[in-house]
Parts: structure tokens; sequence; C-alpha cells
């Protein structure tokens, strides 16, 4: 029945020119229908050369946002309209503009985890594999690190040159893995290398051997021999179990469970190609110009 549903999307991607993109943690029976996979900034970048007038986003709403902001003229539609992320959401933009007005000399770093409203009001963006290089690249001392206060401290912990202030966001998943979990996961596996996103909190992070974004814990994981226990969603373990099933993949806890990125499924990709039930991406064009900004200055530093 599963393969039987993922012939006929096959079959209709090429009937009907769509293009379908997913983001790392989707599910496998979705990755493995999908023309391109990586994380969301990749999958922007990938969808502005492909030749289709329709993109799939397989993901959450941001994802799909910053998709039709580097590709305006495509649409995008979303499968699932609830799938959204918990942490773009956390920060109102009339929060960030007040902080300007009250302190002109900063320059407002907008994780790439925001809505298009937040990013209208920022700077510039970036992404986990590229936070470090681009703020250590602004002109200025004084920044604000929004949403996401584990990702900026560890950029902070790296760049104490930098001024960079904090706020209350967080991703709720990675923020709920403790000490604790850690020395467990150590305890069962003693010879393991520990791979951890820069979204787990500092502490947590102190337990790991290599941090870094999603692509980079995937990349060292396939070219490595060690046994690795694996600091992030726990797609990201499922997936390096299939690449490579002679290696030793463990989740670090089993907290690592996004209800959001798993809310979409094939069924409900099929729908979006076959009717209108998926949730297509409409920005104003006043909007899409304001949150494109920081997507172009991140382009121009991160390059």
């Amino acid at each position: 029945m599963l393969r039987e549903l993922q012939d006929k999307i096959l079959k209709l991607k090429k009937e009907k020119n769509i293009a379908i993109l997913a983001h790392s943690y989707q599910s496998t029976d979705i990755l493995e229908i999908a023309d391109f996979r990586g994380d969301s900034y990749q999958l922007s970048v990938i969808a502005k050369e492909l030749d289709c007038e329709t993109v799939i986003m397989c993901g959450v709403k941001f994802m799909a946002e910053t998709l039709k902001m580097l590709s305006p003229e495509k649409k995008v539609i979303l499968p699932i309209a609830q799938a959204t992320c918990p942490m773009a959401e956390q920060i109102s933009p009339e929060r960030v503009v007040q902080f300007k007005k009250e302190n002109p000399t900063f320059k407002v770093v907008a994780y790439i985890n925001t809505t298009a409203e937040l990013k209208a009001v920022c700077d510039v963006c970036v992404t986990s594999s590229s936070a470090l290089k681009i703020v250590s690249a602004l002109d200025t001392k004084d920044i604000l690190f929004i949403p996401d206060k584990n990702l900026g401290a560890y950029i902070s912990s790296q760049l104490p040159q930098k001024n960079i202030v904090l706020w209350d966001g967080y991703c709720p998943i990675h923020d709920a893995v403790t000490v604790k979990d850690c020395i467990e996961a150590k305890q069962l596996h003693p010879n393991a290398k520990v791979l951890m996103h820069p979204e787990l909190p500092p502490e947590v992070l102190a337990y790991g051997d290599v941090i870094g974004s999603t692509t980079a814990i995937i990349n060292y994981a396939l070219d490595t021999d060690d046994e690795c226990i694996i600091g992030t969603e726990k797609s990201i373990a499922d997936f390096l179990k299939l690449q490579k099933p002679d290696g030793k993949f463990y989740l670090l806890s089993k907290k690592l469970m996004c209800p959001d990125m798993r809310m979409t499924t094939l069924s409900d990709v099929y729908a979006a190609m076959i009717s209108d039930s998926g949730h297509e991406v409409i920005l104003s064009d006043e909007l899409l110009a304001a949150a494109r900004k920081p997507i172009d200055e991140m382009i121009r530093l991160g390059g």
C-alpha cells in the first residue's frame, strides 16, 4: 500500500511538473519520494533553480515561506497548514521594532526559523551552519540574536568579542534535553561520539564531541567509523541507519521528536498534488520584499 502510494506520487510529479522538497526531519517514506532533501535554506536555494511551476514543501510553515521569498514566481504548497514551528512564532515583530528604536547600535540577527513578519524587521538571517561566520562578519559588536537563546549562546561562546543579547526563544524539542539524558546515553554507549545540534541547551552541549548543523551531523556520521549518539531530531538517526546500515547510531534522548515535523504524511502530499487540500503560501509584495532583505544579506555575508 505504501509503495503503491509512492508510485502514484512519482507519476504525478512528472505529469504535473511538480517538485517535492522534504526537510531532513521528515519521515522516511516522504524522503524517499522527494526530489531533494536537506535543511530549510538548502532547499530554498535549490528551488530557485528548478524548472517547475509548483513546489510542495514537506516541512513547516516558515520553510515554505522562505522558499516563496526566494522563488516568488513559483506556487509553493505546504501540505498541512497546521505544521508550524513553535520557536518561529515566539518573538513578536513589534518587540523587535521597539528594541531597535531603543538600541540603535544593535544589528538584529534572525535565525532562519522565524516567520516572514519577523524576518521583515531584522537585519540579517542565519542558519545553524552559517551563524558563526555571519555574526563574526557583522560590522558591529552589538547584536540581538533571536529567537533561539541556545544557538545564540553557542555563537556567543565562540565570539567573546561580540556583545550578543539573547531573549527567551528556544526550540521546545531540543531544549527539553537534559544533562541527565547525556549521562545516561554515555553510560549506555561509552565508546560513541556525541554529535549535537546547537539548538540544545549550553549545559547539554558541554557533553558534545561534535557540535554542528543537521548537515554537519549527517556528514560526520556517514564519514566516521565511530559509533555515534545523535543529538538532534530522531529522524536524523533513522535516516543515518538507512544510509549506513552497518553503522551504529543511537538517539541522545527519546524527547527528540518534533510533532510538527511529523504532522505531514504521505497521504497529505498526495492530496496536495491532486486537489487544493494543501496550503498555498501567499505573501504580499510588501512583506515579501521586506522579508527577503535579511535573506539576501545572509547570502552576501555567508557566501
